[in-house]
């Protein structure tokens, strides 16, 4: 019983892996931005892709600062 408690989480954390991974079309997709926003110069691709990758992969960070709406009077 125990052993099967063990496979079920196994499972469950490699499923986790899974879904937190980017997919190679959306690195691909921020590996173009990444070289737009560097001015479509040349660049290294492998370093686009692997920045793209970490990008991605990281968990989102939360925002601390709140936007102001500032309005006046005309």
């Amino acid at each position: 019983m125990a052993k099967m408690k063990e496979a079920t989480a196994l499972k469950s954390k490699k499923a986790a892996a899974t879904k937190s991974r980017p997919s190679q079309d959306d690195i691909a997709a921020r590996a173009y931005q990444i070289y737009l926003e560097r001015g479509a110069t040349p660049g290294d691709p492998m370093q686009d892709w692997l920045r793209a990758e970490r990008e991605l992969a990281a968990p989102p960070k939360k925002s601390r600062s709140k936007s102001k709406v500032i309005t006046f009077a005309a």
